[in-house]
């Protein structure tokens, strides 16, 4: 811990953080680990059980029951399927959404940036029409009518959308989802009073929950965007606090969205807005990345070179950003937007504006996205931003660290544009694994904590021994921003690897570290196991291949987690999620799950242990595969 500001900071990774924080005159999320560090014993093992006005009821040896009757392990698969249950229905708000919005677009013949990638999703859907705006209207209604499905009708798109052995494994244990929508709707009265007592029913509803979160939330979300937005293309970009150019009206954008900044992006670049924002004194607008919708323009930055000024940093770099004083928006449309930055920007006048109610802020001026309203919601938050720019520059205190992350970090990569670096097929990274010059890979993915070490320390410790391994490491999600910040993700950085990813790296030009943007593009992962695994002709929990959520955070992490599972994979959590009072949900997520689909929990709050761990288990699979141990 730091101490300023009557109290102490936790610590992070990314060191010229950790300082600029810890000198900063007002408070963060960082000073306030300190305070909190005492937590609920029983809420750490998820016994705490407040459904009915009996309650709250505490299990304990000497009480193993509640008024009820329920038992620790219905209280704590009760408590899991309801989050998982939540983290999923906010990924199906995102795709849903998302799709609504390429079918806006293509109805007003609006633009769209991947007709590649719509072509990719005909063929995937079976659609055959000429029409490039009729064709996105059916691939969004597609996507619509599976979300809306009743319960008891199968998603149609999981069969078109899964790896066939997986789809096999999933129809064998009865876990193929129903309706998306409806699925949470289901979970939720499942796990409520006085109904289902069984937990490894519950359990199992968790993976159901799972697979259309991976499918639709995450897989589709991604695929939607990549028709609006343009897809990923490779390049270095700049990354850390040292994008923030203050000459600019800068406005930080938080949440998962990205489908619903289209028509402000455009805006913001237009003749008019320029002379807007050059009346008042500044070159123009820029936006500043921050969390996953961040992330998400970063992996497309090559399409938007003169609005986007690059991604400062994740969740829990947000307060940090805003405390620079030379933002003077905050536009935010869904989660990972923390409440603690209101008091930042109380103290700093920087205006707050949501454009989606579910992230609406205490202090934020509320103008809901609708697509026939956009070009007035566009005007409309310009002008809030530049009067807030007009009212606060001069009057707030500046103060940059332009030394903070780097120039050189590589993104835009995708399941497309890595094949296409790669000569348009898998098989170089196919020979690299069979040869043991990479020994296997692990997708460090999920959200940042301030557990676990404290900001990104053990998502960033982890990683690095992973790379010493010749483990190639993918990411996604709020991880990302930590380990680009810290510079592993620049081609430089393949000095950190071990002997063999080394010599890859050097030869290739890349860093053992590959981005592939926002906590969504977890899906994106998944298309790469599926393709391997075709390539070899084998099933995903064959693969070399592991998961770390190293320092999860939120409900969505546990439902990216089940989908994890689902597909087979180990998972690696820092720390469990409140189930350690139930004896049944530690078994069977830690044990029976691989017999069940091939996955398991692996729960470890050390980087070597951990490392340990995923090596051990990619060397046991090379060895089931018949290749050596490593080159």
């Amino acid at each position: 811990m730091n101490s300023r500001y009557g109290c102490e900071t936790c610590f992070s990774a990314d060191k010229p953080l950790e300082g600029f924080i810890a000198d900063l005159p007002l408070e963060t999320s960082h000073h306030r680990v300190a305070s909190q560090e005492i937590k609920c014993g029983f809420g750490l093992q998820g016994v705490c059980c407040r459904l009915c006005a009996n309650g709250p009821c505490r299990i304990t040896p000497d009480s193993p029951k509640g008024i009820c009757g329920a038992n620790a392990d219905t209280i704590v698969t009760r408590n899991f399927l309801r989050a998982v249950a939540s983290g999923s229905g906010c990924y199906i708000h995102v795709v849903e959404n998302t799709a609504l919005n390429l079918k806006n677009t293509a109805i007003a013949r609006g633009a769209i940036k991947g007709p590649g990638a719509l072509d990719r999703l005909c063929r995937l859907f079976g659609i055959a029409e000429p029409d490039m705006y009729k064709k996105a209207i059916m691939v969004a209604d597609t996507v619509l009518a599976d979300l809306y499905k009743p319960d008891y009708e199968k998603m149609e798109l999981v069969k078109k959308m899964a790896y066939p052995q997986r789809y096999k494994k999933w129809s064998e244990l009865g876990i193929l989802p129903g309706g998306a929508k409806s699925e949470i709707v289901k979970g939720i009265v499942k796990c409520s009073t006085n109904l289902n007592s069984d937990p490894v029913d519950m359990l199992l509803d968790c993976l159901k929950l799972g697979i259309s979160t991976g499918i639709y939330g995450l897989t589709l979300t991604n695929l939607l965007n990549d028709v609006l937005l343009g897809e990923p293309e490779i390049r270095t970009a700049p990354v850390g606090l040292r994008v923030i150019n203050p000459d600019y009206i800068n406005i930080m954008i938080t949440g998962h969205q990205h489908s619903m900044f289209v028509d402000l992006q455009e805006r913001l670049i237009s003749p008019e807005a320029v002379a807007i924002a050059k009346a008042a004194g500044a070159k123009g607008f820029k936006l500043v990345g921050c969390t996953c919708v961040g992330q998400d323009l970063q992996l497309r930055g090559a399409h938007y070179t003169e609005i986007f000024d690059g991604h400062a940093g994740n969740n829990y770099t947000s307060e940090a950003i805003l405390a620079t004083g030379a933002i003077d928006a905050v536009i935010s449309e869904f989660n990972c937007t923390l409440p603690g930055i209101e008091t930042v920007c109380e103290e700093l006048k920087i205006k707050q504006i949501c454009i989606d109610s579910v992230a609406k802020k205490s202090n934020a001026e509320m103008k809901p996205f609708v697509f026939a309203d956009r070009e007035k919601s566009s005007r409309e938050i310009i002008e809030a931003i530049v009067e807030s720019y007009k009212s606060r520059r001069g009057n707030v205190p500046i103060k940059l660290l332009p030394e903070h992350g780097n120039d050189e970090t590589l993104t835009g990569i995708s399941e497309v544009s890595l094949k296409k670096f790669l000569g348009g097929n898998w098989q170089p990274l196919v020979d690299l694994i069979a040869s043991g010059q990479i020994k296997g890979v692990v997708g460090v993915v999920g959200c940042s904590s301030l557990v676990s070490g404290g900001h990104d320390m053990l998502t960033v410790a982890l990683t690095r021994e992973l790379i010493a391994r010749d483990i190639l490491v993918l990411t996604a999600g709020c991880s990302s921003g930590g380990i680009e910040n810290c510079g592993l993700m620049t081609p430089a950085a393949a000095d950190l690897a071990g002997p063999n990813l080394k010599a890859v790296c050097k030869q290739l030009g890349i860093p053992p570290v590959l981005n592939f943007g926002p906590c969504l593009a977890i899906g994106r992962l998944e298309i790469v196991a599926t393709e391997l695994a075709e390539a070899l002709g084998i099933d995903i929990p064959e693969l070399p291949l592991a998961l770390s959520a190293a320092q999860w955070l939120e409900e969505q992490a546990l439902a990216d987690g089940a989908f994890g599972l689902a597909l087979g994979l180990p998972l690696h959590l820092g720390i469990p999620p409140y189930i350690t009072g139930s004896k049944i949900a530690l078994k069977v997520l830690t044990e029976d799950m691989e017999i069940l689909t091939g996955g398991k929990v692996i729960v470890n709050n050390d980087a070597v242990d951990t490392a340990n761990i995923l090596e051990g288990i990619i060397i046991d699979r090379r060895q089931s595969l018949g290749l050596a141990a490593s080159a």
